[in-house]
């Protein structure tokens, strides 16, 4: 530092005495006194930031400080100014002393410029160009799942105008000041911080502050924070039972009458975590059938359908509320035929779950379900599709010998599955088709089922 400012010192020192010299020499050769050395009106904007002081009025004078500048044409005015931008290393003697009358006159100004020049150089290497400008921005934000404190806030912006070169119009800059107006507010309503992250393992007064939140708000996306959080916390078995405790089943089931399917789906899920608990089965079992319905009628494929079937399958693991299902067995078994790969899994699996109650095959079987149904015993199917149907079937084949319902075979019509299963051999005939499929597990299935018939 002790250097910097002694270099400082030293280039100073020699452009005082240049432009001193200079200065004699004029006096010595009585130039003209009507011709202006120095210009008055020039004044450099913003020479506090390089530490260099102007004085006006310096006319002819000899203890001029180092902001003044001799006259030149505009041209060199803007050279100097680049000079401060751009650094040491652009050359600016060349244009004044090119316009100067020569011989001595020439190089005494030409040695004025040039000190000049390398002194603002070594000056101004570590100070800020002049004129600054710009604008901040504040981009609107929400309240993201799994971030402590985020909040809805409109964009800000502000331009801030620079400081123009003559002192007569830094006023004026100040007044025409501009701030943008703030932008429109995000779709979703209102501004809240929501206190938790969604993966906080919460203790039960914590829970308790959720649960208010998600009874008392209407806005989708704060119920949807809420809601995942909520799931995310019954997905541990001491919060299942703090959350039973707390009230909060029928304050996350009251969601599934909402519209909004990303409202639903995150209810569905919430409750699919709590229902793993076998006294929360016992509070869910008064929203199964409405889970049901909506499961049924809700846009084929969709993740809430997805939930939901998920939802029921939880909820028929054992033989309790099965019997709360069973006029929707027809829906079920046309959406096995309709669905996609992923939903024809799950419907397999909800319908196992009735399979592995004999008192539930009856109703079962006797149900009306699309002869395509077949298809799905054809080797081009995968492994998981192949292995389920043929666990259904196997399962129901052998529910009708233990309950003895083959005896009564003129009581199923002919669109049944128990006609489809059982009686028009098509079944079979596909079954045994598949005992040359190259997945060895598949074909050990195959002749399981094959050994029971």
């Amino acid at each position: 530092m002790g250097r910097t400012r002694e270099a400082g010192c030293v280039a100073a020192g020699m452009v005082i005495g240049a432009g001193a010299c200079y200065c004699v020499y004029r006096l010595t050769w009585r130039k003209d006194e009507n011709e202006k050395i120095w210009d008055d009106d020039e004044e450099f904007s913003d020479t506090s930031e390089i530490g260099v002081e102007t004085e006006k009025g310096a006319k002819n004078n000899v203890g001029v400080g180092v902001g003044a500048k001799p006259q030149c044409d505009t041209e060199a005015k803007a050279e100097v100014r680049l000079g401060l931008e751009s650094g040491p290393g652009i050359k600016q003697g060349s244009h004044c002393g090119s316009q100067s009358r020569g011989g001595l006159e020439a190089k005494a100004k030409a040695l004025f410029t040039i000190l000049k020049e390398q002194a603002s150089a070594k000056v101004g290497k570590g100070a800020r160009i002049g004129n600054i400008s710009g604008s901040r921005t504040l981009a609107p934000s929400l309240p993201c799942p799994g971030v402590r404190g985020g909040g809805c806030h409109p964009a800000k912006s502000g331009a801030r105008a620079g400081r123009k070169a003559s002192g007569k119009s830094k006023g004026k800059a100040r007044n025409k000041s501009t701030r943008a107006l703030p932008t429109t507010w995000p779709v979703r309503r209102g501004k809240f911080n929501f206190p938790y992250k969604i993966d906080d393992i919460l203790s039960t007064p914590d829970l308790q502050k959720v649960l208010n939140i998600l009874e008392r708000t209407n806005d989708p996306f704060i119920q949807e924070v809420a809601l995942v959080t909520l799931g995310n916390n019954a997905a541990y078995s001491f919060n299942q039972n703090a959350i039973r405790e707390l009230g909060g089943v029928p304050v996350i089931a009251k969601l599934i009458k909402t519209k909004d399917p990303i409202i639903r789906e995150k209810t569905y899920n919430a409750l699919n975590n709590l229902s793993v608990n076998a006294e929360n089965q016992g509070k869910i079992k008064t929203y199964i059938s409405q889970v049901c319905d909506d499961t049924v009628i809700c846009r084929l494929d969709s993740a809430v359908q997805m939930a939901g079937l998920r939802l029921l399958t939880n909820m028929t693991v054992t033989n309790h509320y099965q019997h709360l299902l069973s006029y929707s067995f027809p829906d079920f078994f046309a959406l096995l035929f309709l669905g996609n790969h992923f939903t024809k899994i799950q419907i397999m699996k909800l319908i196992i779950n009735f399979t592995e109650n004999p008192a539930m095959t009856r109703e079962l079987v006797s149900c009306k379900v699309p002869s395509e149904l077949i298809s799905l015993f054809n080797k081009e199917w995968d492994r998981e599709i192949l292995l389920n149907i043929l666990t259904l079937f196997e399962n129901i084949n052998d529910n009708i010998k233990t309950e003895g319902l083959a005896s009564s075979r003129k009581e199923f019509s002919r669109s049944s599955l128990f006609f489809l299963f059982k009686e028009s051999g098509v079944c079979v005939k596909k079954i045994r088709a598949l005992a040359n499929h190259n997945d060895l597990v598949v074909k050990v299935k195959v002749l399981k089922v094959l050994t029971k018939l």
